[in-house]
């Protein structure tokens, strides 16, 4: 697969985000500007299309202009059925596309370069399940997905399966590294991600803190 090939970004809306009080947290402003508008302004140029999984009331992403996919299990089966979503929109809308690309919607400052790694990384010889590391550890919600695993997922979501990390490591996922990157100037883990209040207030701080 060459780095040309469609590749679409599946954006992860649909936690509950219990650690920052509840609602939809890619919503908090950053920077006076939604977490969200954030991860699709670092996306979009690396993808050709985007889509935002998510579940309830699609109407309050509509100023984004992007598709709105809910789970197709019930009852906030997590990250995990979010990416079953996004493949299977992907299989019915875009057949061109052979993979998906996930991104959690609190870890606004990702590597610009997030897709071009994914796909140095591919295998010639079949579709490869890519998953991101950094120093701090296996993000599993961040990574390259085969479309033509959808049903498989599907599958393991109806028989109750649920942790990501699980599901990559029993099929065959390979691990990616990605370097820290230097917001505010500072170095921090590409995939800081904003889980509480406090965490919020710090990816305020790096980016209105000048470089040096």
């Amino acid at each position: 697969m060459s780095s040309s090939a469609p590749v679409v970004g599946i954006l992860l809306a649909g936690g509950k985000s219990s650690r920052m009080g509840g609602g939809d947290k890619c919503l908090r402003p950053l920077g006076g500007r939604p977490i969200l508008a954030h991860i699709i302004e670092r996306l979009k140029p690396q993808v050709s299309d985007m889509i935002i999984n998510a579940n309830e009331e699609a109407a309050r992403f509509a100023v984004f202009g992007l598709p709105v996919v809910e789970d197709s299990v019930c009852g906030y089966a997590g990250p995990l059925a979010g990416v079953q979503a996004g493949l299977a929109w992907i299989k019915n809308n875009r057949p061109d596309s052979e993979y998906g690309v996930t991104v959690a919607t609190d870890t606004p400052f990702f590597p610009d370069d997030l897709v071009q790694r994914f796909l140095e990384e591919e295998r010639a010889d079949r579709p490869t399940l890519l998953v991101a590391r950094s120093a701090a550890g296996v993000h599993p919600v961040i990574g390259l997905w085969p479309v033509a695993l959808a049903d498989q997922l599907e599958a393991s979501l109806r028989q109750g399966v649920r942790k990501v990390g699980g599901w990559t490591a029993q099929h065959g996922a390979v691990e990616v590294s990605f370097p820290p990157v230097e917001i505010g100037g500072r170095e921090i883990d590409p995939f800081f991600n904003i889980n509480r209040p406090v965490d919020l207030a710090e990816a305020e701080a790096l980016m209105t803190e000048p470089a040096p």
